[in-house]
């Protein structure tokens, strides 16, 4: 890219500048650790994994031409951006022919990403932001259209793709608070770094307003949502009425505790207990621990409590011997959410983090879950303030709240319904930004 002032006055000259330094100085430091590369890989870790595809050195093999077939490059930072990715790559593998090329940042992103893909999408670590590394892995990749995932900016990289005339376009877009302020700071720069971008799709509108901020014409701005959370689903009644057949649940209300870990059904059983009295012993509680090691000690467990259980490879219509069923097989649990009236994710009453929550809500169905959520905070972030979904501080909460869900059925579906809608607006965002990307591959 050519080193023209961007914007007028002091702020576009103040881009250059630092946009040369830090190409200077990340050119500077590339030249004089490139040398000690072999001893990294020797010793091995973190920092040597795929080194040589940070230096823009990809295999010969994935490279070749493809007939007919216009060459998508997303780029995603680490886990939750491949999702991000999985769902445009999987919509736009319906629309038309591509050959898609995904980057990223850390190892575990690279393997997650290898795990989803495998043939499907050539998966590469992204080169280290240094011009010469850039021109090689834009070369190597040769995409015409380059897709960045979230906000993951590096000038380098940005920059070289718009010298060079490659479309660019930003999707599921954020900017918190404290990284717009930061980026203010260096205006000029981002300035600059953003000028490539022919479109910006961001999740809420304060982003939007954020990188219009930051000298992105309002025009090339769309507020889309978010498209992390997106499932590819049966129908909701077709995978309800078939569960409920196989398990004989009839018109009993259904209590799913999903992805529990150790010491979660310990305190949830006060809560099926209350929830049952509530129901008038119509109840069924279904508990698919997050590990299946940990089934015998369960049914120990429940055995000591002197409650009946049954394991769901047992279960066939009328052959459930138990209101309390364990599942003990892997793939269930995400269709079997479909089947549930109160839908618990576990791993959040005790410190684990969480599960993935929009499994339940794709169905249209509320979530509940306990205070530990942080490995799905912006999953939370997304169901609580739209009322699809409820965090609850400890059992005792989370027993008082499904009871008066129970009894109060307009409160009910009110969360259903808003469920329903988010579960709309994440399949409608996908569908927005694969339209962006479309539009601006020229198809």
């Amino acid at each position: 890219m050519s080193g023209e002032t961007i914007s007028t006055g002091n702020t576009g000259i103040t881009g250059t500048v630092l946009y040369r330094f830090y190409t200077f100085f990340g050119t500077c430091c590339f030249l004089l650790l490139y040398p000690l590369s072999p001893l990294v890989k020797m010793i091995g870790g973190r920092l040597a994994y795929g080194l040589n595809e940070r230096f823009g050195r990809y295999p010969d093999s994935a490279s070749g031409p493809v007939a007919g077939k216009k060459r998508i490059w997303l780029h995603a930072a680490s886990v939750g951006e491949v999702q991000v990715a999985e769902n445009l790559i999987t919509e736009l593998e319906g629309q038309g022919e591509f050959c898609f090329f995904l980057t990223v940042m850390t190892e575990q992103g690279q393997r997650i990403a290898q795990k989803k893909f495998s043939e499907r999408v050539t998966c590469l670590m992204a080169p280290l932001d240094v011009p010469c590394l850039v021109r090689r892995a834009v070369e190597y990749i040769r995409p015409d259209i380059f897709v960045c995932v979230e906000t993951e900016l590096w000038p380098a990289l940005l920059c070289g793709l718009h010298g060079l005339g490659v479309a660019m376009v930003l999707v599921n877009g954020r900017l918190s608070e404290r990284s717009f302020r930061r980026y203010r700071m260096v205006r000029g720069l981002m300035q600059r770094i953003l000028a490539g971008f022919s479109a910006v799709s961001v999740i809420r509108p304060q982003d939007g307003e954020r990188f219009a901020e930051l000298a992105v014409p309002e025009e090339r701005i769309r507020v889309s949502g978010n498209s992390k959370f997106r499932y590819q689903t049966a129908d909701p009644k077709e995978a309800r009425d078939r569960y409920r057949q196989r398990l004989g649940l009839e018109d009993a209300t259904v209590f799913i505790c999903g992805s529990t870990r150790t010491g979660e059904e310990e305190l949830l059983l006060p809560v099926y207990e209350k929830l049952r009295a509530a129901c008038g012993n119509r109840l069924v509680w279904i508990i698919a621990p997050r590990h299946l090691e940990r089934i015998p000690a369960l049914q120990e467990f429940f055995a000591r409590q002197q409650l009946d259980v049954t394991l769901f490879t047992h279960c066939t219509g009328d052959k459930r011997k138990a209101d309390i069923v364990l599942i003990d097989c892997m793939g269930e649990l995400a269709d079997l959410y479909a089947a549930g009236d109160f839908n618990f994710c576990g791993g959040s009453l005790v410190a684990r983090g969480g599960h993935n929550i929009m499994e339940v809500v794709r169905w249209g169905l509320p979530v509940y879950f306990g205070p530990f959520m942080q490995d799905f905070t912006d999953a939370a972030g997304m169901v609580v303030p739209v009322g699809a979904g409820f965090k609850v501080a400890d059992a005792d909460e989370l027993g008082d709240l499904l009871v008066r869900h129970l009894r109060n059925r307009e409160l009910y579906e009110q969360a259903c319904q808003a469920a329903h809608k988010l579960s709309e607006q994440q399949c409608r965002a996908v569908r927005e930004q694969t339209e962006i990307i479309r539009r601006w591959l020229g198809e």
